[in-house]
């Protein structure tokens, strides 16, 4: 996992949106604004242990699973678009990345942007009551 400060060029999307110079963002300051962040086995989360405790720990008692890619996604770009919006919920966000890439972007106390690329392992939580969005990178 990586996190830096967006810059606020409006190009794709799907591209990093780093700064020039980038601006790295902390684990602890990630924490600090109550993104809580883990990396696991995505090849065998169905008896990852440490999967099981956080999930036992923190009263996580459902699960889904999406595949967010153009061959599997009717609509695809449309959809893409949707979780794009900067939207809030009163709930944590929870999301683990089996497979793939993506990016979340939440607003900081100060409200910029930080962008939290998310790989193949990662696994996020977004407190409730903070501004965020998703998109894919490049890869799709």
């Amino acid at each position: 996992m990586e996190a830096w400060y967006m810059d606020e060029t409006s190009e794709d999307q799907r591209l990093p949106h780093q700064k020039n110079p980038n601006q790295p963002v902390s684990l602890s300051k990630l924490a600090d604004i109550g993104v809580l962040y883990w990396h696991l086995n995505p090849k065998d989360y169905e008896n990852d242990k440490e999967l099981q405790k956080i999930r036992q720990t923190r009263g996580y008692n459902y699960m889904d699973l999406l595949d967010l890619c153009p061959e599997k996604v009717e609509n695809y770009e449309e959809k893409l678009k949707n979780f794009f919006r900067e939207h809030i919920h009163a709930d944590e966000e929870i999301r683990y990345c089996l497979q793939g890439s993506g990016y979340f972007d939440v607003r900081d106390s100060d409200d910029r942007w930080i962008r939290i690329w998310i790989k193949e392992g990662d696994m996020i939580v977004l407190p409730a009551g903070i501004y965020h969005r998703f998109t894919l990178d490049k890869g799709n």
